[in-house]
Protein backbone atom coordinates (compact mmCIF):
# COMPACT_ATOMS: atom_id res chain seq x y z
CA UNK A 1 0.00 0.00 0.00
CA UNK A 2 1.63 3.63 -0.85
CA UNK A 3 2.84 5.47 2.02
CA UNK A 4 0.19 8.61 1.14
CA UNK A 5 -3.00 6.06 1.84
CA UNK A 6 -1.41 5.29 5.02
CA UNK A 7 -0.67 8.42 6.02
CA UNK A 8 -4.30 9.39 5.29
CA UNK A 9 -5.92 6.83 6.61
CA UNK A 10 -3.88 7.62 10.51
CA UNK A 11 -4.96 10.99 9.72
CA UNK A 12 -8.21 10.27 9.81
CA UNK A 13 -8.34 7.75 12.66
CA UNK A 14 -6.65 10.88 14.56
CA UNK A 15 -9.12 13.31 13.71
CA UNK A 16 -11.88 10.94 14.37
CA UNK A 17 -10.42 10.40 18.16
CA UNK A 18 -9.91 13.86 18.69
CA UNK A 19 -13.43 14.85 18.13
CA UNK A 20 -14.28 12.21 20.47
CA UNK A 21 -12.61 13.77 23.38
CA UNK A 22 -13.88 16.66 22.62
CA UNK A 23 -17.24 15.63 23.09
CA UNK A 24 -16.24 13.76 25.98
CA UNK A 25 -14.61 17.33 27.72
CA UNK A 26 -17.96 18.87 26.86
CA UNK A 27 -20.12 16.45 28.12
CA UNK A 28 -17.90 16.12 31.35
CA UNK A 29 -17.24 19.91 31.63
CA UNK A 30 -19.21 21.06 34.94
CA UNK A 31 -22.25 23.53 34.85
CA UNK A 32 -22.10 26.27 37.25
CA UNK A 33 -24.60 24.76 39.14
CA UNK A 34 -22.98 21.10 39.01
CA UNK A 35 -20.32 23.06 40.50
CA UNK A 36 -22.49 24.76 43.26
CA UNK A 37 -23.33 20.97 44.52
CA UNK A 38 -20.13 19.83 44.49
CA UNK A 39 -19.35 22.48 46.95
CA UNK A 40 -22.69 21.29 49.20
CA UNK A 41 -20.59 17.73 48.15
CA UNK A 42 -17.79 18.65 50.72
CA UNK A 43 -19.45 19.39 53.45
CA UNK A 44 -19.52 23.17 52.60
CA UNK A 45 -22.80 25.02 52.45
CA UNK A 46 -22.63 27.81 49.50
CA UNK A 47 -24.00 30.50 52.10
CA UNK A 48 -20.96 29.64 53.87
CA UNK A 49 -18.56 30.02 50.94
CA UNK A 50 -20.48 33.16 49.93
CA UNK A 51 -20.08 34.48 53.96
CA UNK A 52 -16.48 33.67 53.94
CA UNK A 53 -15.80 36.06 50.66
CA UNK A 54 -17.51 38.73 52.29
CA UNK A 55 -15.77 38.76 56.15
CA UNK A 56 -12.31 37.81 53.78
CA UNK A 57 -12.69 41.65 52.33
CA UNK A 58 -13.78 42.43 56.18
CA UNK A 59 -17.24 43.83 54.80
CA UNK A 60 -20.34 42.94 56.84
CA UNK A 61 -23.78 41.92 55.58
CA UNK A 62 -26.23 42.87 57.11
CA UNK A 63 -30.08 42.58 55.97
CA UNK A 64 -30.23 45.60 54.25
CA UNK A 65 -26.92 45.44 52.89
CA UNK A 66 -26.23 44.76 49.28
CA UNK A 67 -23.70 41.75 48.37
CA UNK A 68 -24.26 41.58 44.87
CA UNK A 69 -20.12 41.87 44.48
CA UNK A 70 -19.69 38.12 46.49
CA UNK A 71 -22.67 36.53 44.19
CA UNK A 72 -20.66 34.30 41.15
CA UNK A 73 -22.86 33.46 38.41
CA UNK A 74 -25.01 29.98 39.28
CA UNK A 75 -24.65 31.60 43.47
CA UNK A 76 -28.16 32.18 43.27
CA UNK A 77 -29.86 29.04 41.98
CA UNK A 78 -27.78 27.39 44.62
CA UNK A 79 -29.05 29.66 47.44
CA UNK A 80 -32.73 28.93 46.18
CA UNK A 81 -32.00 25.15 46.76
CA UNK A 82 -29.82 25.57 50.09
CA UNK A 83 -32.72 27.98 51.53
CA UNK A 84 -35.65 25.67 50.26
CA UNK A 85 -34.17 22.72 52.28
CA UNK A 86 -33.75 24.48 55.60
CA UNK A 87 -37.56 25.99 54.94
CA UNK A 88 -38.47 22.46 54.82
CA UNK A 89 -36.66 21.91 57.98
CA UNK A 90 -39.19 24.80 59.57
CA UNK A 91 -42.49 23.53 58.05
CA UNK A 92 -41.56 19.95 60.03
CA UNK A 93 -40.98 21.57 63.36
CA UNK A 94 -44.20 23.66 63.09
CA UNK A 95 -45.60 19.79 62.49
CA UNK A 96 -47.05 20.73 59.12
CA UNK A 97 -47.41 17.38 56.97
CA UNK A 98 -46.47 18.22 53.88
CA UNK A 99 -46.14 15.16 52.18
CA UNK A 100 -49.95 14.54 52.27
CA UNK A 101 -50.98 18.06 52.22
CA UNK A 102 -51.02 18.91 48.25
CA UNK A 103 -51.10 22.63 49.37
CA UNK A 104 -47.76 22.69 51.25
CA UNK A 105 -46.20 19.87 49.50
CA UNK A 106 -43.64 22.19 47.46
CA UNK A 107 -44.07 25.37 49.75
CA UNK A 108 -40.63 25.07 50.94
CA UNK A 109 -39.41 25.68 46.98
CA UNK A 110 -41.83 28.72 46.88
CA UNK A 111 -40.53 30.18 49.80
CA UNK A 112 -36.99 29.90 48.85
CA UNK A 113 -37.48 31.58 45.44
CA UNK A 114 -39.71 34.19 46.84
CA UNK A 115 -37.35 35.20 48.95
CA UNK A 116 -34.40 34.93 46.80
CA UNK A 117 -35.50 36.25 43.32
CA UNK A 118 -38.10 38.59 44.77
CA UNK A 119 -38.82 39.74 48.19
CA UNK A 120 -34.52 40.01 48.97
CA UNK A 121 -33.26 40.45 45.69
CA UNK A 122 -32.11 43.96 46.14
CA UNK A 123 -29.73 41.98 48.48
CA UNK A 124 -28.06 39.71 45.75
CA UNK A 125 -27.94 41.94 41.98
CA UNK A 126 -26.16 44.87 41.40
CA UNK A 127 -27.26 48.33 41.27
CA UNK A 128 -29.69 48.87 38.30
CA UNK A 129 -27.73 50.87 35.53
CA UNK A 130 -29.06 54.86 35.33
CA UNK A 131 -28.60 56.39 32.42
CA UNK A 132 -27.68 59.76 33.17
CA UNK A 133 -28.12 62.78 30.49
CA UNK A 134 -26.59 66.23 30.90
CA UNK A 135 -29.14 69.08 31.77
CA UNK A 136 -28.64 71.06 28.60
CA UNK A 137 -31.34 73.19 29.30
CA UNK A 138 -30.19 74.05 33.04
CA UNK A 139 -33.53 73.07 34.56
CA UNK A 140 -34.12 74.01 38.12
CA UNK A 141 -37.13 73.97 38.65
CA UNK A 142 -39.12 71.51 41.82
CA UNK A 143 -39.50 67.84 40.06
CA UNK A 144 -41.87 65.20 41.78
CA UNK A 145 -41.93 61.58 41.28
CA UNK A 146 -44.37 59.23 42.69
CA UNK A 147 -46.10 57.73 44.18
CA UNK A 148 -44.02 54.31 43.72
CA UNK A 149 -45.70 51.58 45.16
CA UNK A 150 -42.76 49.79 46.94
CA UNK A 151 -42.68 46.31 48.32
CA UNK A 152 -40.32 45.50 51.62
CA UNK A 153 -40.00 43.84 54.72
CA UNK A 154 -39.17 44.39 58.25
CA UNK A 155 -36.05 42.90 59.55
CA UNK A 156 -37.17 42.10 62.52
CA UNK A 157 -39.89 39.76 61.68
CA UNK A 158 -39.52 39.49 57.68
CA UNK A 159 -43.45 40.74 57.51
CA UNK A 160 -44.33 42.73 54.78
CA UNK A 161 -44.37 46.44 54.37
CA UNK A 162 -46.46 47.97 51.40
CA UNK A 163 -46.64 51.99 51.04
CA UNK A 164 -45.81 54.49 48.40
CA UNK A 165 -42.71 56.71 48.07
CA UNK A 166 -42.94 60.50 46.65
CA UNK A 167 -39.44 61.68 45.55
CA UNK A 168 -38.30 65.81 44.92
CA UNK A 169 -35.97 66.85 43.09
CA UNK A 170 -34.45 70.47 42.77
CA UNK A 171 -31.93 70.12 40.08
CA UNK A 172 -28.91 72.43 39.58
CA UNK A 173 -27.85 73.47 36.52
CA UNK A 174 -24.60 71.28 36.54
CA UNK A 175 -26.75 68.38 37.89
CA UNK A 176 -27.34 65.04 36.09
CA UNK A 177 -30.72 64.16 34.93
CA UNK A 178 -32.18 60.42 34.47
CA UNK A 179 -35.15 58.52 33.00
CA UNK A 180 -38.49 58.67 34.89
CA UNK A 181 -38.91 55.22 34.94
CA UNK A 182 -34.85 54.57 36.58
CA UNK A 183 -36.21 56.61 39.68
CA UNK A 184 -38.65 53.69 40.00
CA UNK A 185 -36.31 50.85 39.39
CA UNK A 186 -33.55 52.40 42.07
CA UNK A 187 -36.30 52.74 44.55
CA UNK A 188 -37.57 48.89 43.93
CA UNK A 189 -33.51 47.97 44.41
CA UNK A 190 -33.49 49.90 48.09
CA UNK A 191 -36.44 48.57 49.25
CA UNK A 192 -36.58 44.59 48.13
CA UNK A 193 -34.53 43.37 51.33
CA UNK A 194 -34.88 43.30 55.15
CA UNK A 195 -35.20 46.38 56.97
CA UNK A 196 -36.72 49.31 58.49
CA UNK A 197 -38.56 51.95 57.03
CA UNK A 198 -36.51 54.68 58.53
CA UNK A 199 -33.35 53.61 57.51
CA UNK A 200 -34.70 52.97 53.74
CA UNK A 201 -35.68 56.36 53.08
CA UNK A 202 -31.96 57.87 54.27
CA UNK A 203 -30.81 54.73 52.13
CA UNK A 204 -32.62 56.13 48.78
CA UNK A 205 -31.89 59.70 49.51
CA UNK A 206 -27.74 58.98 49.81
CA UNK A 207 -28.03 56.90 46.65
CA UNK A 208 -30.16 59.59 44.23
CA UNK A 209 -27.66 62.54 45.85
CA UNK A 210 -24.87 60.53 44.67
CA UNK A 211 -26.08 59.82 41.50
CA UNK A 212 -27.83 63.01 40.65
CA UNK A 213 -26.18 65.47 42.89
CA UNK A 214 -28.96 67.68 42.66
CA UNK A 215 -29.30 70.87 45.01
CA UNK A 216 -31.87 69.52 47.31
CA UNK A 217 -33.45 65.97 47.35
CA UNK A 218 -36.74 65.35 49.10
CA UNK A 219 -38.67 61.84 50.10
CA UNK A 220 -41.85 60.96 51.71
CA UNK A 221 -42.81 57.16 52.25
CA UNK A 222 -45.99 55.90 53.62
CA UNK A 223 -46.49 52.35 53.99
CA UNK A 224 -48.35 49.53 56.06
CA UNK A 225 -46.50 47.58 58.51
CA UNK A 226 -47.99 44.07 58.58
CA UNK A 227 -45.60 43.64 61.87
CA UNK A 228 -48.22 45.70 63.15
CA UNK A 229 -51.07 44.24 61.51
CA UNK A 230 -50.90 40.31 61.67
CA UNK A 231 -49.22 40.11 65.45
CA UNK A 232 -48.47 42.49 68.24
CA UNK A 233 -51.12 45.43 68.79
CA UNK A 234 -52.71 43.95 65.24
CA UNK A 235 -53.78 47.19 64.60
CA UNK A 236 -54.96 47.11 60.79
CA UNK A 237 -55.00 51.29 60.53
CA UNK A 238 -52.05 52.58 61.50
CA UNK A 239 -49.51 53.76 58.84
CA UNK A 240 -45.91 54.83 59.47
CA UNK A 241 -44.46 58.31 57.32
CA UNK A 242 -41.42 59.38 57.89
CA UNK A 243 -39.35 62.09 55.67
CA UNK A 244 -35.83 62.62 54.37
CA UNK A 245 -34.90 66.23 53.43
CA UNK A 246 -31.60 67.09 52.23
CA UNK A 247 -29.96 70.43 50.53
CA UNK A 248 -32.72 72.68 49.36
CA UNK A 249 -35.16 71.28 51.05
CA UNK A 250 -34.06 71.13 54.28
CA UNK A 251 -32.69 75.13 54.36
CA UNK A 252 -36.26 76.36 52.19
CA UNK A 253 -39.11 76.31 54.01
CA UNK A 254 -40.95 77.27 51.39
CA UNK A 255 -39.60 74.96 48.88
CA UNK A 256 -40.55 72.04 51.57
CA UNK A 257 -44.05 73.40 51.67
CA UNK A 258 -43.95 73.59 47.87
CA UNK A 259 -42.98 70.03 47.95
CA UNK A 260 -45.62 68.59 50.19
CA UNK A 261 -48.45 70.59 49.02
CA UNK A 262 -47.93 69.31 45.51
CA UNK A 263 -47.75 65.71 47.48
CA UNK A 264 -50.83 66.02 48.56
CA UNK A 265 -52.93 66.38 45.59
CA UNK A 266 -51.83 63.17 44.04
Amino acid sequence: MPATKTSSRKSITSLKVAKKAAKTAIAEKPTAKKAIKSKAEDGVPLSTIIRRRIQAKKAHFHANDNIAQFIEPGDLEGLVDEVAVKMQAVLESLVIDTESDHNTRNTSQRVAKMFVNEVFNGRYVEQPTLTKFPNVSHLNELMIIGPITVRSACSHHLCPIMGRVWIGVLPSKESALIGLSKYSRLTEWVMCRPQIQEEAVVHLADMLEKKIRPVGVAIVMDADHFCMQWRGVKDRDSKMVNSVMRGAFLKDANLRREFLALMDRR
